[in-house]
């Protein structure tokens, strides 16, 4: 039976919750090496020098082993050190529900984000920004707008702003929270300065 509706986050959080209890070494050295193992030699998987298959049949086995892989083993979150399981019809049914279009920032300044396939003529959306890299909050706003004013850059991917006033922002503390709202502020400033406010972050 085919799922009703999308798993929201408490749906989530309730599946991990009661999830089995697993160790992060046996998930990353055993479950997980294991079950590569028994499917690749299940659906008979062998790239030879190809670093992307590019065959029909290899790209639908990968696609199998994939599925298979996703609904035997499950999500593991590695704060709660537990496992969530899905079934196949609400893997599929994610996936018929997954938007083909997806649109980021204003105006003008926006980008539009649609699937490409292999050589296509259409432009590809590019993305700028540190990407999560540590940055210096006194040199934050400077960092994003070098890439804001770039008019090939569709769209922005913030860095991680070190410290607030001074203060390392520490997982887990007020800094931490602080930091990311300066991040917040210092990419719209950046946006501002470079003449393209509505640019997608």
């Amino acid at each position: 039976m085919a799922a009703t509706r999308a798993l929201t986050v408490a749906d989530v959080y309730d599946r991990f919750a009661k999830g089995r209890k697993v160790a992060e070494s046996d998930w990353d050295y055993t479950i997980i090496p294991q079950k590569l193992t028994e499917l690749k030699e299940k659906h008979k998987l062998s790239f030879g020098g190809a670093f992307i298959p590019e065959d029909k049949g290899t790209k639908d086995s990968l696609f199998a082993a994939g599925l298979e892989m996703l609904v035997e083993t499950g999500y593991y979150c590695t704060d709660l050190g537990r496992v969530m399981r899905v079934t196949e019809e609400e893997v599929w049914d994610g996936i018929k529900k997954t938007p083909t279009r997806l649109t980021l920032g204003e105006g003008r300044d926006s980008a539009r984000f649609h699937p490409r396939r292999g050589n296509s003529p259409a432009k590809p959306v590019i993305q700028g920004g540190p990407t999560g890299s540590p940055v210096s909050e006194d040199i934050f706003v400077q960092v994003m707008q070098s890439y804001a004013q770039e008019a090939v850059v569709d769209d922005l991917v913030n860095g991680v702003m070190t410290t607030y006033e001074g203060h390392p922002a520490k997982t887990k503390t007020p800094y931490e929270v602080l930091a990311t709202m300066a991040e917040l502020r210092a990419t719209k400033e950046a946006r501002i300065r470079a003449g393209r406010p509505g640019l997608g972050v």
